[in-house]
């Protein structure tokens, strides 16, 4: 059996898996964010600690006979988050998630080292790792100078299983500090943001061993044989894995708490000034291209927080098929945006509203403006010079057939729905587990899942959805220099 662990912003995710490929059983815990200031989003690491041992007494009381034969812990987890420690491996502040924005300025000084983009291949993007450090130095002098090791969130996690202060590729990448073409650490970045290369994690692949699970926990967790601990992935590569995507032009879109358009590839050729990520995948000799916006499903969930229904209800006042674009544009910058703006100041709004607008008509609007924002990232990759060969549609948001017709017709791309519901980041995890613990090879291991259908664009509502997208790119033209002032 192999444990994938996946932790998200809202929570930790566990799936056991056979060697097939088979989810035997899952369960999740909550996690809760903290928002002390705007545009700050923290969590405790102890809040990671205690919803993984949840999901594994969880997993453990209703397949045990299962459990009991564990082999192999993949891990994926959310990126960039800036968790500091000590000597003695303690937290010394809550993590800095990867949608705060708080350190927007230092982001900006730092993206002007041209040695910066060069190394990283990205944009230094305010919610990156570097920035961040970079933030409490100048905030909280103390803590920085006391920290001694700086992980990633699902690393926190693998040094509370392992004790192992250990990375790998695809979550590194996302830190500013990793040369994503030779896949090290870069002296140069670190130098550039006060770094030193002995506060970094040791480097592995995601499908590699990082060591045992400590014997402490074999024993409570009941446990007779050594269980190996995979390198694991950033949650948008573990996802990748989930999936199969690991193949040049093999691409998805993830509608989760954030969007996410993400394409395979088997060379490094990042391109920073289109403000689309270029990653090492956690796979050897592959990397991933995204473009990535900071509110998908999230921005259905402030409208569902703000007009009191829950998310289900205002998906079920849609019909099930599209009709054309809703004459409300809503802009999703709720939290800033990434591909393709770069920009932390701006905000988002409901732009054309007035006295015959409802509660239905906001719903709509919000799926278009996440459709046009993913329509951003396409056409942002495409200025990459790469392209999707074909599209899997996953996350929470993929449940919406409405929404996936928008996105379909939006992007003029079909998009393919994978059958079975277990698709996802804590399966591609569970899958690097496999590879970690029984040296197989990820090809052999990270196929393709089985097609449920394809979701084919509207043709005859192409030109109105057009004329709609076009209405939102000038929108955003309109208030970026209002929300910079």
């Amino acid at each position: 059996m192999y444990l994938g662990l996946d932790l998200g912003t809202s929570g930790l995710r566990g799936i056991l898996m056979d060697e097939a490929g088979v989810v035997i059983s899952e369960a999740e815990a909550a996690i809760t964010t903290s928002n002390p200031k705007p545009g700050w989003s923290e969590q405790s690491p102890l809040d990671w600690v205690a919803a993984c041992e949840k999901v594994i007494g969880n997993l453990r009381s209703s397949n045990n006979k299962e459990f009991c034969a564990l082999k192999g812990i993949g891990l994926s987890g959310h990126m960039h988050g800036a968790t500091l420690l000590d000597g003695e491996g303690n937290a010394l502040r809550p993590c800095i998630l990867w949608n705060d924005t708080r350190s927007a300025d230092e982001a900006k000084k730092l993206d002007q080292y041209p040695e910066m983009r060069k190394i990283s291949g990205n944009i230094v993007f305010p919610g990156f790792t570097a920035p961040k450090l970079e933030w409490v130095r100048s905030h909280e002098p103390d803590i920085f100078s006391k920290t001694a090791k700086v992980l990633l969130p699902k690393d926190y996690l693998r040094l509370w299983l392992t004790g192992e202060y250990v990375s790998e590729m695809s979550d590194s990448a996302g830190t500013s500090w990793l040369d994503v073409n030779a896949r090290t650490w870069s002296n140069t970045a670190l130098e550039l943001s006060n770094m030193r290369l002995d506060q970094m994690p040791r480097l592995l692949e995601g499908s590699e061993s990082s060591g045992e699970l400590r014997p402490e926990l074999r024993q409570e967790w009941g446990l007779s044989e050594p269980v190996i601990v995979a390198g694991g992935a950033g949650d948008n590569a573990a996802a990748a894995c989930g999936i199969g995507c690991i193949n040049e032009g093999d691409g998805f879109l993830s509608l989760g708490t954030s969007g996410v358009l993400l394409v395979a590839r088997e060379s490094c050729s990042p391109a920073p000034e289109t403000a689309v990520h270029s990653f090492c995948h956690a796979v050897p000799n592959r990397w991933i291209q995204m473009g990535v916006i900071l509110s998908a499903t999230n921005s259905l969930n402030w409208l569902s927080r703000n007009v009191g229904q829950p998310v289900r209800r205002l998906a079920s006042d849609l019909p099930q098929n599209i009709t054309g674009p809703s004459s409300i544009t809503f802009l999703p910058y709720l939290s800033g945006e990434r591909t393709p703006h770069n920009d932390s100041a701006i905000r988002g709004a409901f732009m054309g509203i007035d006295v015959a607008t409802e509660q239905a008509d906001l719903t709509q609007s919000v799926m278009e403006g996440v459709a046009y924002a993913m329509r951003d990232c396409l056409e942002a990759l495409k200025n990459t010079g790469t392209q999707p060969s074909n599209l899997l549609a996953v996350g929470g948001g993929a449940r919406s057939r409405y929404w996936l017709e928008t996105l379909a017709t939006v992007l003029n791309t079909p998009l393919t729905l994978p059958k079975g519901s277990e698709i996802g980041a804590a399966k591609g995890a569970a899958r690097l587990a496999v590879c970690a613990a029984n040296r197989s090879s990820p090809a052999d291991v990270m196929t393709p899942p089985e097609q449920q259908e394809t979701i084919k664009p509207i043709r005859g509502l192409a030109d109105v959805y057009e004329t709609g997208y076009h209405r939102y790119t000038q929108y955003y033209s309109a208030l970026s220099p209002l929300a910079a002032r």
